[in-house]
């Protein structure tokens, strides 16, 4: 699986880097005064060498091979002139002195505010993470003396974001062992990610592989994910989601939500998932919402998806509660024109569980050629709450027809999106 990411990577996308670069303005790190002997602070130097790329036309910036350049949190912002190639062949790895996290900030690579960013290459982003994950187990109990009331304590960064940028590419890199999410996009738009290779253990905590939230015209595939949660979290704002070809495992599956935390509106639309592969996780395709919250989840489609070893390969729960007291609430995120099409492989726990709320049922769910089988040989039954659709398999137990409380009739302003 992985050659074959390679392969397609390296043909399908080499192109556009080259192109890239061959009419370029290449900003090497070095020259700017990096050392990447791993043991001096390269930040300064990294953004001095951004902020000359960002005054050129057509610039890419070089993070050279055979280097460990240590660096702590950076944002590179725009508008810069022009497009800029971010070409990553050596290591970049994430400072943990305490003393460079005093301003809480909550990212370590972020870029911001720019039209045209591509991140590329053959190299890593090293986020170290094991040093907060041990943080975030042991929360006040640190042994650890040098760690103890520090800054690391109150945040754990995402390893690579982008914020409110428009034609953002990221491919080929590894991103690995991130002290929380290892990828993110804020507000971005026209977003692609490909031969990406992102690693943590399945026990690191949060560290969800890609974050979409309130972006659009996202497109993620070839890609292989392996992390302590969702390999793909996409969150309320995001339609036009495409994701596809993945290999997911360890983790939590590819998820939509959870939506609608502490009463707040949600809208997800027209996102689909197919052609992956996901195994040894909690979760295949899930769907997780707040109690309480409003909105809307329309427009979504699972197919081709081969599951092993997965606890839930259907979920949605309209119940999701984690790490607080939860109540039950009258209003939910309406969940409709949800699809799961050829789901196959093996399962822990049971093969479908659908959770819909008490009083905005889920309606018109789809059910097609779901062929689930217990990993263990001990067959589990699904389990559906009030859910509508139609199903053309045996593991489905949709109600059908029309639900008397159809949250479609009468719909309140509130729930619009």
């Amino acid at each position: 699986m992985v050659s074959v990411l390679l392969v397609l990577k390296d043909k399908c996308l080499g192109a556009r880097v080259n192109r890239n670069k061959a009419h370029s303005k290449v900003v090497d790190v070095t020259t700017f005064g990096a050392k990447g002997d791993g043991v001096a602070d390269d930040t300064k130097a990294f953004l001095r060498a951004w902020e000359a790329a960002c005054n050129k036309d057509s610039a890419t910036l070089h993070i050279p091979v055979d280097h460990r350049f240590l660096v702590g949190p950076l944002t590179f912002s725009g508008p810069c002139k022009s497009n800029i190639v971010f070409q990553v062949d050596g290591s970049i790895i994430v400072q943990v002195n305490p003393k460079a996290w005093t301003s809480k900030l909550v990212e370590w690579i972020n870029f911001e505010i720019l039209n045209g960013i591509t991140i590329a290459g053959k190299g890593t982003l090293d986020g170290q993470g094991a040093v907060w994950w041990k943080i975030s187990k042991l929360q006040d109990e640190v042994n650890d003396s040098r760690y103890s009331g520090s800054s690391l304590l109150s945040v754990r960064p995402t390893a690579l974001r982008f914020y409110k940028s428009y034609d953002v590419s990221v491919q080929g890199i590894t991103i690995q062992n991130s002290p929380k999410c290892h990828l993110k996009f804020d507000f971005c738009t026209s977003v692609k990610v490909v031969g990406v290779t992102i690693s943590s253990p399945a026990d690191s905590p949060n560290t969800d592989g890609i974050h979409l939230q309130d972006s659009r015209d996202v497109e993620i595939h070839h890609s292989s994910m392996a992390c302590g949660d969702d390999c793909v979290s996409i969150q309320t704002g995001s339609s036009g989601i495409r994701i596809h070809n993945i290999n997911c495992g360890p983790g939590h599956g590819v998820s939509i939500g959870a939506l609608g935390e502490d009463g707040t509106k949600a809208c997800v639309s027209n996102v689909s998932i197919y052609d992956i592969k996901i195994h040894d996780a909690s979760n295949g395709g899930r769907i997780k919402t707040w109690q309480g919250g409003s909105g809307r989840l329309k427009s979504v489609s699972f197919s081709n998806i081969k599951v092993s070893n997965v606890r839930v390969p259907i979920n949605i729960d309209q119940f999701y509660c984690h790490d607080k007291p939860c109540s039950n609430h009258t209003s939910a995120v309406f969940i409709s024109d949800i699809t799961y099409e050829k789901v196959t492989g093996t399962y822990l726990d049971t093969p479908v569980n659908l959770a819909c709320s008490d009083d905005v049922p889920c309606t018109h769910l789809k059910f097609k050629g779901i062929e689930l089988q217990p990993a263990d040989r001990d067959e589990k039954s699904p389990f559906c709450w009030n859910s509508y659709g139609e199903q053309q398999s045996g593991a489905g137990c949709l109600k059908t027809g029309t639900p008397p409380n159809d949250p479609s009739l009468g719909h309140s302003p509130k729930d619009a999106c």
